[in-house]
């Protein structure tokens, strides 16, 4: 089954917690605090796969988790960083965040990775904390959470020409004909019920990638048939064949079937009006009415379009569209690749770089965020120097002059997590 959309929730791991840790050895008196660092968080890592064509995967594992780092131990040992996680996505896959529906990334370059979550730095140990004056630093830093996201996957094939046209008119016997794909073709509507890929070959190093678009029907740009899944598709094509059937075999009229069919590609996207297009008259070999037949070449010259006469099932013409489609190719430019829409780098600044955000429920000032969750899962409320700790990060980071231009006053409750206490200035 070909799968080209799916749904899924991703999350990178955890830092480990700093170690609270204390020096003991025989003969050394106030060895000092030797608590090491908690390891990084393993991060999510999404990679371009060649050989996959499918999102099928995703259909029956829909969470993706990276594993935490260990927490730090005594003599300074560092936490073990957390293993990452690499999803491997076929090539042209788009990939979205849920919330927003902006395009976070776009994988089309084979092999190539970005990392779409990222593990949390792992906590200080309390060895961190020594100074001059505080000698037994008896707190440590907890490790931060890693990100997490729901994203949207969207396969978009990465096909330099697309073959549109109603169902049944011949695409594809033409994909057949001009590459080694296989598709199943039948005397009824609906026959491809997936894209299909091939690559014309002309020789001399000359060749493109060709995809079979399945059956679009009018009202497909708003859900009616099958092509409304696969519009996606023609989305990243150069150039587009439209191919016709002119045979007047089913009682259609070619004229309006072409008309139909580029009202619905304007429909999803505006800018496939623009892309350039191929018009293929098919079936010229079992033409049942000759006057609807001239009644459409002469429409489509008086409207400037240059028609390639043709029957996919005899392979009449069929070399001559190809070369023909070959030519437009060279003049070009690449295929489209998907800018993103937001910054991931800018997400792992965590709410704007300062590590927080403050936003008021009720009459409570709510803080969120990695790092101002870190710090305020790791006060000793028992333990005064972790008091002043704490204290001075959030005079520090600027968290005290935010509430205040917020309009907190005194006694007001500050909330961090599981954290809660009321403010004082």
């Amino acid at each position: 089954m070909f799968t080209d959309k799916a749904r899924i929730f991703i999350k990178a791991g955890r830092g480990g917690n700093g170690a609270i840790s204390f020096h003991r050895e025989k003969y050394v008196a106030a060895g000092g605090p030797d608590g090491g660092d908690g390891g990084k968080g393993g991060n999510v890592i999404f990679r371009a796969e060649l050989g996959m064509t499918t999102l099928m995967d995703f259909r029956y594992k829909r969470k993706y988790v990276a594993e935490n780092g260990a927490d730090g131990a005594g003599k300074r040992q560092k936490g073990k960083k957390g293993e990452d996680i690499i999803i491997k996505v076929p090539q042209g896959t788009v990939v979205r965040d849920a919330e927003s529906n902006r395009i976070i990334a776009d994988l089309s370059n084979p092999d190539k990775e970005v990392v779409l979550a990222r593990g949390g730095n792992g906590g200080w140990g309390n060895a961190h904390f020594a100074t001059a004056v505080r000698q037994t630093p008896n707190f440590a830093k907890n490790g931060q959470n890693g990100d997490e996201r729901e994203i949207l996957l969207e396969l978009k094939l990465l096909a330099d020409v697309g073959l549109v046209g109603f169902p049944n008119v011949g695409k594809s016997t033409l994909l057949s004909m001009t590459t080694k794909a296989d598709p199943k073709i039948a005397n009824y509507h609906f026959t491809t019920l997936a894209p299909n890929l091939g690559v014309v070959d002309l020789g001399d190093s000359r060749s493109f990638v060709l995809a079979d678009i399945p059956g679009i029907i009018e009202g497909a740009s708003e859900g009616i048939g099958l092509g409304h899944e696969f519009l996606r598709h023609i989305e990243r094509t150069r150039i587009l064949i439209h191919v016709v059937d002119v045979s007047g075999i089913e009682g259609r009229n070619p004229v309006e079937d072409f008309d139909i069919i580029n009202a619905e590609l304007s429909n999803y996207d505006m800018s496939l009006e623009e892309r350039p297009q191929i018009v293929a008259a098919n079936k010229i070999d079992i033409i049942q009415d000759e006057k609807l037949y001239k009644d459409f070449l002469d429409e489509m010259k008086k409207r400037g379009i240059e028609v390639f006469e043709m029957s996919a099932a005899t392979n009449n013409g069929v070399k001559e569209l190809m070369q023909k489609t070959y030519e437009e190719l060279t003049k070009l430019p690449p295929i489209a690749i998907f800018e993103p829409e937001m910054d991931i780098e800018e997400e792992y600044e965590d709410k704007g770089g300062k590590g927080y955000e403050i936003k008021r429920d009720n009459e409570a000032y709510v803080i969120t965020g990695s790092w101002i969750e870190a710090v305020g899962g790791s006060v000793n409320f028992s333990d005064n120097e972790s008091l002043q700790y704490f204290q001075r990060a959030l005079l520090n980071r600027g968290v005290i002059e935010d509430l205040i231009n917020m309009g907190i006053q005194e006694g007001q409750t500050v909330r961090i997590g599981d954290l809660e206490f009321d403010f004082v200035f």
